[in-house]
């Protein structure tokens, strides 16, 4: 069974991948025998994570609301392996929360650009290559946020920009289905992240929260993430695309 969530041999890249879930997903890919190309803006924390780990991971400084840096990423991986790129993990996203009739334009747009725009333009690029060798997974990283209402946290560009990637998901899992690449995304729950630490996490409100709200009355560990996104990356889910798989707690199930 081993073999059935193997990635030997293959490249990955992650998004997002200088802390909180990134790095974790990077770590995970790493763990499961990837070369993991681990992308994000704060390039010093992404060398302190190779040095960590060791030669298989190539970090590379990008910023995905820029269309040059996820070419030059791109470029990147597929240099490691003769052009090959067998996994994305589209996992860069911002947030901050406002009440929608107050939101700055300029916080909506950034969202936009970073969880939907820039996660577009890299699916696309490595699309492309994944068509042309005819096989691939994207793992998209969603929101239950995408799928519910945050209320009564206001934050209405986060909400939108997540159900578009929902949507964009069974799209593009659809459109490249017949030509031998996978698209799917999580929608993780309430997890510790530099988004959620101080104010839910670290908040006597914010467990209380949690606590009431979700029905196995705590937020996520980072483990737990660890089995979909093996599963969705690797062969194990080879007859799934297009799908969103909510990681809660039974939040969306209430």
């Amino acid at each position: 069974m081993s073999d059935l969530f193997s990635l030997d041999g293959q490249v990955a890249i992650v998004t997002g991948a200088s802390s909180g879930l990134g790095e974790r997903f990077a770590r995970v890919l790493y763990g499961a025998g990837a070369t993991v190309v681990a992308a994000a803006r704060r390039q010093d924390r992404l060398e302190a994570l190779a040095a960590e780990l060791g030669d298989r991971v190539v970090p590379v400084a990008c910023d995905v609301s820029v269309d040059e840096d996820c070419q030059r990423l791109v470029d990147a991986a597929s240099a490691v392996a003769g052009g090959r790129i067998d996994v994305l993990v589209n996992n860069a996203g911002i947030g901050s929360p406002a009440p929608a009739e107050l939101e700055p334009l300029d916080q909506w747009r950034a969202t936009v650009d970073v969880n939907l725009t820039g996660l577009f333009v890299l699916s696309q690029l490595v699309g492309r290559q994944m068509i042309a060798q005819r096989s691939g997974s994207i793992v998209n990283i969603a929101s239950i946020l995408g799928l519910v209402a945050s209320a009564p946290i206001k934050q209405a560009s986060y909400c939108a920009s997540k159900g578009a990637v929902v949507s964009l998901t069974r799209e593009l899992g659809c459109q490249w289905a017949r030509k031998g690449v996978r698209v799917n995304a999580i929608a993780p729950g309430w997890f510790p992240s530099e988004m959620t630490q101080e104010e839910m996490f670290d908040s006597e409100s914010g467990m209380t929260f949690l606590k009431t709200h979700c029905p196995m009355a705590r937020g996520g560990e980072e483990h737990e993430l660890d089995g979909v996104l093996l599963f969705l990356a690797s062969d194990a889910s080879s007859y799934v695309t297009g799908v969103t798989i909510p990681v809660d707690g039974g939040w969306i199930a209430r």
